[in-house]
């Protein structure tokens, strides 16, 4: 049966890593037949949360942005693929942004299968710490399994992730998806 899967991409460039990374996820369960959205979050207009819990008892955000929609995809979704580059040992602020404003409706992400993929110019011991970061989102998630973390390590220019295991792990991990 084909999955509905949604691939973020925190990547603040296109052809950066860990878009690269993506679109070989992408490749993967596209050839698996599934059904592959993939989106990049810094094309989207996504303010901070502002902590005004306006969105209590409405589960609406009263700012009026692309998060609405983009948190309709994610609760759509059956898988979520979140990919972010490594920023000072954490995830680029995209991808924050947008976890921190699911808020309204953060309870609705339930029983999906995760995959996280970060990369970085260090190496995995200090990748670990936006591995947690994202784990933090998931235990948040009702159901919510994380089935593959992909670490993209020690690419630091545009496209050296292509040499690493990283690559092939990506789009195994995606065809992998059934």
């Amino acid at each position: 049966m084909s999955k509905k899967v949604l691939i973020l991409s925190g990547s603040p460039r296109d052809g950066g890593n860990s878009d690269i990374l993506c679109e070989q996820f992408k490749k993967g369960a596209e050839e698996s037949g599934n059904t592959v959205e993939k989106i990049s979050i810094r094309k989207l207009k996504i303010g901070n949360c502002m902590a005004c819990y306006g969105c209590r008892g409405s589960k609406i955000c009263v700012q009026k942005d692309d998060m609405e929609k983009l948190l309709n995809k994610m609760i759509a979704a059956d898988v979520l693929v979140l990919a972010t580059p490594v920023y000072f040992y954490c995830m680029d602020g995209q991808m924050k942004t947008m976890i921190d404003r699911t808020l309204p409706r953060y309870t609705e992400i339930r029983n999906k299968d995760f995959y996280f993929i970060a990369t970085a110019a260090a190496g995995k011991a200090l990748i670990e710490r936006t591995m947690d970061a994202l784990q933090g989102f998931a235990d948040c998630l009702p159901g919510a399994k994380v089935k593959r973390k992909i670490y993209g390590e020690g690419v630091y220019q545009k496209g050296e992730v292509k040499d690493t295991p990283a690559y092939g792990e990506a789009y195994e991990a995606g065809r992998a998806i059934k």
